[in-house]
């Protein structure tokens, strides 16, 4: 699935070749279940909790909406219900806001697939709640766009610190320089990253 990404990635970058034999395959794959609007409802849910904590409260979210997540019931269940299932006020209003960019048309999910990054970005963080790290992780493992580099992440800013040996936590700049060679498979790049922190530290490139 990933070959033509990481023949070039080999080729590309030395450093991250040694990642790629130590880490072996990627594992990356879009993930297809449910809608992309139940993905971005999950994803906000789940912002700032334990996974144990963020599960229990999505999966009573999601039975008050009649076991998935749409626009419909998100706007017309009261809030009572919904700060009842624990969700605070805040991500209450974030998933309102959500629902209502999705039916007046200004966050178009049905399209997605036909857009460009950009522009899926752009529709999604005008979303409350959804900032660029939340796109940029929507891209990558929902769509399964191949070339996002998410220079905040602060799994992907360890894993280059490791894997290239710096002294210092990398910054946004430094990362997008030595990543320019990833390209056009920084998501594959980025995902070896998030690996790097699995080894063990005599095994990191």
């Amino acid at each position: 699935m990933h070959r033509k990404a990481l023949t070039h990635l080999r080729k590309a970058d030395p450093i991250l070749r040694k990642v790629i034999e130590q880490v072996g395959p990627c594992r990356l794959a879009p993930l297809t279940n449910g809608s992309h609007f139940e993905f971005i409802a999950r994803a906000i849910i789940y912002q700032q909790l334990s996974t144990k904590a963020a599960a229990t409260i999505h999966g009573r979210v999601q039975a008050l909406c009649g076991g998935s997540l749409t626009t419909d019931p998100l706007l017309a269940l009261p809030d009572d219900a919904l700060r009842g299932a624990g969700l605070s006020r805040q991500k209450l209003g974030y998933l309102r806001d959500l629902a209502a960019h999705t039916t007046n048309g200004t966050l178009d999910t049905q399209h997605f697939a036909d857009l460009p990054d950009d522009e899926i970005t752009r529709q999604l963080v005008q979303v409350k709640g959804i900032g660029v790290w939340t796109a940029q992780m929507f891209l990558i493992f929902r769509l399964g766009r191949p070339d996002v580099l998410p220079v905040l992440d602060l799994g992907v800013r360890k894993g280059v610190q490791r894997a290239y040996r710096l002294r210092k936590l990398p910054d946004a700049k430094r990362i997008e320089k030595i990543a320019k060679a990833w390209a056009p498979y920084r998501s594959i790049g980025s995902w070896y990253m998030w690996r790097v922190l699995e080894l063990p530290a005599k095994r990191a490139a």
